[in-house]
């Protein structure tokens, strides 16, 4: 049986010890983002407001970043999730239904100068959330 290095039964071994060294293909394999993200595999998930309240942003910017306290419907996590806009906060009241996608760090990570939040809210009430700020559509009421 052909032992050298370039032998075939080799190079199977070898490209089996390196593909755990591949950070994605180590997750995709385990399904790690399936055990330990809070919103699983979906890109998007429903929850409802429990509370607003802002953060203070990272060195070297300087502000107060507004965020709401999301509990999810389909698993009953409690997350943080960032509210763009100006003024977008004001139209957000606690029981409010929320839709929630990530906010776009590396592998669910946070981004940019907002500290451990992962999400971003998009939807209040079914209706897209800049939409209700530009005045262009109402949020209807529960």
């Amino acid at each position: 049986m052909p032992r050298g290095e370039f032998a075939a039964k080799e190079l199977i071994k070898k490209r089996k010890k390196q593909r755990l060294l591949k950070k994605w293909w180590k997750r995709k394999y385990f399904k790690l983002k399936a055990k330990y993200d809070q919103m699983g595999v979906v890109p998007r998930a429903k929850g409802l407001v429990l509370q607003k309240f802002s953060l203070q942003q990272k060195q070297p910017h300087s502000g107060l970043i507004k965020c709401v306290r999301v509990q999810l419907i389909k698993n009953a996590k409690v997350v943080g999730a960032y509210v763009p806009g100006d003024g977008t906060i004001n139209f957000i009241e606690p029981h409010d239904e929320v839709t929630i996608q990530g906010l776009g760090g590396s592998q669910r990570g946070q981004m940019g100068c907002i500290p451990g939040i992962k999400y971003r809210v998009v939807a209040l009430n079914g209706i897209d959330v800049i939409e209700i700020v530009k005045g262009r559509k109402e949020k209807p009421k529960r």
